[in-house]
């Protein structure tokens, strides 16, 4: 997502096309996300750190998600309003919210410990990453805001022109991952993974769905 596509709640045309691909990119990210929550083989750095705050407070996974964001969004707010916008609310107000939704289902409706077995853990480890990375990439093609912990990396890197905007990525990735393995968050190879490689990939696929869905 770039900066010129984003301005505080704008409505580029096509917009109800857009809202629509946002909303499913939203819907999408958050049921691969319970897939990773469910096989406990780690999740993306800000779940990580939002699975931390968890362990600490009796709210669900979907509250304490909003509550990191809330004050991530204090930050993207008073540096730099241009990255907030529909896409803002979908992803920080009901991502966590949808994950909560999916991981509720999948206690209703698959056996107990379902999970648990080593060849089911990980022969859904592709298909929720698969999830994550494509629902990211379709809510950002949507050019309807980011969400704040999106947006932060963008607006360091605008600011600190010394260091590329992969770096800041990286490390804001692994600082995420850091604080959420002090505190107990699922820290795992799909931890890693996106903290080191999915980044370029999310770009690539956002490419791509917006030379389709938007040219």
């Amino acid at each position: 997502m770039t900066k010129k596509q984003l301005t505080c709640f704008g409505r580029p045309a096509p917009f109800l096309r857009r809202l629509l691909v946002m909303i499913i990119g939203v819907t999408v990210q958050g049921f691969g996300l319970s897939i990773l929550r469910a096989i406990n083989l780690g999740v993306d750095p800000c779940s990580c750190l939002t699975l931390g705050v968890a362990n600490f407070v009796p709210f669900s996974f979907g509250t304490c998600q909003l509550l990191c964001h809330l004050v991530t969004f204090a930050f993207v707010a008073g540096l730099d309003m241009s990255y907030i916008g529909f896409g803002t609310v979908g992803n920080m107000c009901f991502l966590g919210y949808i994950s909560d939704f999916f991981t509720w289902l999948w206690r209703l409706i698959l056996p107990a410990g379902f999970f648990g077995a080593a060849a089911v853990r990980y022969a859904l480890l592709l298909p929720g990453l698969a999830g994550l990375l494509f629902g990211a990439a379709a809510y950002m093609c949507s050019g309807l805001g980011s969400s704040p912990y999106d947006a932060l990396p963008f607006i360091i890197s605008h600011r600190v022109k010394r260091i590329s905007f992969r770096t800041v990525r990286m490390l804001w990735d692994l600082a995420f991952m850091a604080a959420g393995f002090a505190l107990g968050g699922s820290v795992g190879v799909v931890t890693v993974a996106v903290a080191f490689f999915c980044g370029p990939i999310v770009a690539w696929m956002q490419k791509k769905l917006t030379s389709r869905l938007f040219a």
